[in-house]
């Protein structure tokens, strides 16, 4: 796995002031973790946003804060829902030689080229991320799970056809290994749950109508909701909001 580098510099504005920051084109962040105080942080944002596409939440960086290394992984991004621009990033500080917990996203190797597939069947996947344990050395990127021999409509794939890297393990110890990762199934049968599935989904509407379900969203409940409307700065970081 190839070194994922970002420099950071200090920031000195917080809360409603940030907007500044990202006008400039910059995005405020936190780095914290240990025994540490949490350091707010910026960084330009184009690098900032490569970053946080190669290292999503599973890989490890390698932060230069005002010329200082430290070693973290990201542990939240907020992105614009409009714009699609990352507005703040939350980095949890590691070490080396210490093992972490974190999500890795699972992908099915082989699309497309199964029995399976090729008798017409569809192969649908259950869960996307898996948590795991490791030292960030040993961190993969992916873990990947091949559906070469998926052939029938009883077939699956479960969590105990996961081949785990060597000083990687489960981040739970009594874990599921029957959990079900990818299906096969008819076309007509998966047409028919997805047509029980949507007339649940309106049977659900029609009993939010009937009481009051459809309130508008532009109330106050969603003010003070973590990064709802109105909200310059997560609030679910809270490591800015008292300065």
């Amino acid at each position: 796995m190839s070194e994922i580098t970002l420099k950071l510099s200090s920031r000195e504005v917080s809360g409603k002031k940030v907007t500044k920051l990202r006008e400039q084109g910059l995005v405020p962040s936190v780095v914290y973790g240990g025994k540490s105080e949490p350091v707010s942080t910026q960084s330009g944002i184009v690098e900032t946003t490569k970053v946080a596409h190669a290292a999503g939440k599973h890989s490890p960086v390698h932060l230069v804060i005002d010329g200082k290394k430290k070693l973290a992984i990201i542990k939240s991004i907020d992105v614009d829902p409009v714009g699609h621009r990352v507005r703040h990033i939350a980095f949890h500080t590691i070490k080396q030689n210490e093992a972490i917990v974190t999500e890795v996203p699972i992908h099915l190797v082989g699309m497309g080229e199964s029995a399976a597939e090729k008798a017409g069947l569809v192969i649908l996947q259950a869960i996307e991320h898996l948590e795991i344990k490791a030292k960030p050395a040993d961190l993969p990127e992916v873990l990947e799970l091949s559906i070469a021999d998926l052939a029938t409509a009883d077939d699956k794939l479960t969590l105990a056809d996961v081949k785990l890297p060597s000083g990687v393990e489960f981040a739970a110890v009594d874990q599921d290994l029957d959990l079900v990762i990818a299906n096969v199934y008819e076309p007509s049968a998966l047409q028919a749950q997805n047509e029980a599935a949507a007339g649940d989904a309106e049977d659900v509407d029609d009993v939010a109508a009937e009481n009051g379900g459809d309130t508008p969203q532009d109330t106050q409940a969603e003010e003070s909701r973590p990064g709802g409307k109105g909200q310059d700065e997560p609030k679910q970081l809270n490591v800015d909001a008292n300065k």
